[in-house]
């Protein structure tokens, strides 16, 4: 049976290296020996579409993960070293029959990866977080660290932003808890987004964005640019940038934050918190850019708490009651997101900051999910209202009350 990897070694044997090739004469090449071999064994006109498809992205974009990458149903792509390759879509994980031909075929296309995002990956620096042109996330990890081969996970996102109007549609949260929070981001109260891996964080902040006010300048900090702005015409985005080879040239989150603050922002927009920049961007939020957001990585709202300590004090000698009214003063929300186990994701809990007193952080839940049961494998429940907001001061200033 005629199989891409015999194709492929016809294809190499035909091409003339010493020049670049159009993809119109690379594509005449390929159905050509296509035909040639549908002369020995029968390959209908799907077969040969299908096969032809393949072979291009195998020698012009990202060999056979392309087909992944063009799949729009498929939200995340594990590969597992050659031979494992899984998707899920639907919230449900895949094994695909799909194979790479070689390690040193993975390894291209990590390297082509890799350099797209001007990033660096090899045995002395092994992982890498990078970004596709579509603004997919990739997390590459390479021998020796990774024992059975190249571990390659792509996070796709929507190639269109998905808006809050679609998360209500979805039934991620309500209409009104979303005009809520909608109320909040344009009277400029700070909000952090908490969840765990897989929660829908950067979606929601991006669908929370839509309600900043357009004559607003916003500048976005990001270890890999994954944010969608829409429809704010003074936007300045930044990325972080590694080490080179030679260990110098490393622009990192704190570095962006503090320059940011000369940059005249109205509002900065910090992707992620994951370590000591968490000190930055409490000053940030301590030093008049009302109506900043960000996102981190915890199990509730009192755990991001606890988390926010924990990364100030990675950053900076701090005593825990300073840092403590530092995080009290500069966050005033938090919304935090979960994934059930429908694998669905629903806005879980909104809490607002009341303060900081004896030795603790003051918050109190204003929303919060309860199930009320499961239909046809779906959890079904509703958003209940716990508590008023209590500090409304933005909201009267910005005529919301």
């Amino acid at each position: 049976m005629i199989d891409s990897e015999q194709l492929h070694a016809r294809i190499l044997e035909e091409l003339d290296m010493t020049r670049e090739i159009e993809d119109e004469e690379l594509n005449r090449l390929i159905y050509g020996v296509l035909q040639e071999a549908s002369e020995q064994e029968y390959l209908s006109l799907a077969r040969k579409t299908a096969l032809g498809r393949e072979l291009f992205n195998t020698f012009r974009k990202l060999d056979l993960l392309q087909e992944f990458l063009e799949d729009d149903t498929i939200t995340e792509i594990m590969i597992n070293g050659t031979q494992n390759i899984f998707y899920e879509r639907d919230g449900r994980i895949f094994r695909s029959d799909k194979r790479f031909i070689s390690r040193d075929k993975l390894e291209d296309v990590v390297q082509q990866i890799a350099a797209g995002s001007n990033r660096l990956v090899n045995e002395a620096s092994p992982i890498v977080d990078a970004r596709l042109p579509d603004g997919s996330r990739v997390n590459v990890v390479l021998n020796p660290i990774a024992l059975d081969g190249p571990i390659v996970t792509i996070r796709k996102f929507s190639k269109e932003g998905i808006t809050m109007r679609q998360l209500i549609s979805w039934n991620s949260v309500s209409d009104e808890v979303s005009g809520f929070l909608a109320r909040l981001v344009a009277a400029g109260y700070n909000i952090f987004i908490s969840g765990g891996t897989g929660s829908g964080k950067t979606t929601f902040l991006n669908a929370l964005s839509q309600y900043i006010p357009k004559t607003e300048r916003i500048i976005t900090i990001e270890d890999n640019a994954e944010l969608r702005i829409q429809d704010v015409p003074n936007l300045v985005r930044l990325e972080a940038r590694n080490a080179n080879v030679e260990g110098t040239g490393a622009v990192t989150i704190r570095d962006l934050i503090k320059s940011a603050l000369r940059m005249r922002p109205d509002r900065i927009i910090v992707g992620e918190v994951r370590s000591a920049e968490a000190i930055d961007m409490l000053q940030a939020l301590n030093t008049g850019h009302d109506g900043s957001l960000s996102t981190g990585h915890a199990n509730s709202p009192e755990d991001m708490l606890s988390r926010l300590e924990t990364m100030v004090l990675m950053g900076m000698d701090l005593p825990l009651p300073a840092i403590q009214r530092q995080i009290a003063s500069g966050v005033d929300i938090i919304v935090h997101l979960g994934r059930l186990r429908d694998r669905s994701r629903k806005v879980l809990e909104v809490a607002e900051i009341l303060g900081y007193q004896k030795g603790e952080i003051l918050m109190q839940t204003l929303y919060k999910y309860v199930e009320m049961g499961e239909r046809s494998g779906k959890i079904q429940g509703e958003w209940k209202k716990e508590k008023e907001l209590v500090h409304k001061g933005k909201l009267l200033a910005a005529g919301y009350i």
